[in-house]
């Protein structure tokens, strides 16, 4: 059964135009009932919307046993309420722009699409769940328990952001460590008497400096100190300083290593505090939790006569870290084609869209089967 390319098309314009920035709850509400309907239309079937913190997460749930197969998703996005009069819809020359069109409003229709699909062939859908969160680019704070409650044990975790340029799967992602390192010292008047105070901020110098060669480039670990605040006035030796770390890594070693250097840290200033907030977020995804069912994507692709399937390694984050940290083999960047994520270049390539939906269909339904 061919996808209704015109249906879709017209619901990616609908979630595009419903504007859903992770840190507005009423726009995030609209949101989720909007995807609600469109997937409930397509399946059959309602979901829950679990409401966890003010954020909504939409889960579709078949079957009452052990999952099999979980899709994951998130319906919101970075861009702020009004981007949509800047940057409105388009679908120009199979090109389909707007905020949202890449990370990952579309990626959300090729799963719902996909699983319609193996419904109009009489599969069943028993053990699989489709999980579309709300707080993604936030981190994945309310959401983190239910990805990992769903995913737990199944047979195969699969990811829709967006695929690489040339439809390339995800089989791996850094993973992310977020920290803040805070530095304690004494104020006093800068020009009167400056010796009885410490400088918080020539304290944190001195530790940005050492927290800089914290990575291994061969080994593809990045330590990056990135905010900095300090002081209060130009004539007030600084008491506070704070400076924050962006940490991605291959493997949990890396983490790890990274993890206790950034604990070990002292301060040069005798008189100094240091006090390290934050820690790992995303264990990696590494290729061995993928290549299984990327090899099995492979074949399906080659089957259904779709241009080679590629794959590349990435250093963001996506809840397919999630997955794969708990031990559930995952493939990720099974959404659209296209790119310009976060940037006003943001776009689908509509050609993509078919081969998606193939693709997914044929991998879950095989995967149910197992």
């Amino acid at each position: 059964m061919a996808i209704d390319l015109q249906r879709f098309t017209r619901e990616f314009e609908e979630l595009i135009e419903c504007e859903s920035p992770s840190s507005d709850p009423a726009s995030l509400v609209r949101s989720a009932n909007l995807l609600s309907r469109i997937g409930t239309e397509l399946l059959g079937v309602a979901p829950r919307i679990v409401t966890v913190e003010g954020c909504p997460h939409v889960l579709w749930r078949f079957g009452e046993g052990p999952r099999r197969v979980v899709l994951i998703g998130h319906h919101d996005t970075v861009w702020p309420l009004g981007t949509i009069r800047r940057l409105p819809f388009s679908d120009v020359e199979g090109i389909i722009r707007g905020p949202g069109a890449d990370d990952m409003k579309g990626g959300v229709l090729v799963a719902l699409y996909a699983l319609a699909a193996l419904q109009a062939r009489g599969a069943l859908l028993d053990g699989v769940s489709l999980l579309v969160t709300g707080d993604e680019e936030l981190g994945s704070l309310t959401s983190r328990p239910l990805i990992e409650a769903e995913a737990e044990g199944a047979r195969a975790a699969l990811v829709f952001e967006s695929g690489g340029g040339d439809g390339a799967v995800k089989i791996a992602r850094k993973g992310v460590a977020i920290y803040e390192l805070e530095v304690r010292g004494r104020a006093s008047h800068a020009g009167v008497e400056p010796e009885k105070g410490i400088n918080a901020t020539t304290e944190v110098a001195h530790q940005v400096l050492k927290i800089a060669q914290m990575g291994d480039a061969k080994a593809g670990t990045t330590v990056v100190p990135t905010v900095l605040h300090s002081g209060t006035t130009s004539n007030t030796v600084p008491a506070l300083a704070k400076v924050g770390i962006d940490s991605r890594a291959t493997n949990v070693t890396e983490q790890l290593r990274v993890d206790a250097a950034l604990r070990s840290l002292t301060p040069v200033h005798p008189s100094a505090r240091l006090l390290l907030r934050g820690g790992i977020n995303r264990a990696p995804l590494e290729p061995r939790q993928s290549m299984g069912l990327y090899g099995r994507a492979q074949r399906i692709a080659g089957r259904l006569g779709h241009p080679p399937l590629r794959s590349i390694a990435v250093g963001g984050g996506s809840d397919g870290n999630f997955t794969a940290g708990i031990g559930t083999p995952t493939l990720d960047g099974l959404g659209t084609v296209g790119g310009g994520s976060h940037a006003d270049s943001e776009h689908a390539v509509k050609t993509w869209i078919p081969r998606r939906v193939e693709l997914v269909r044929d991998l879950v339904g095989e995967l149910i089967l197992d």
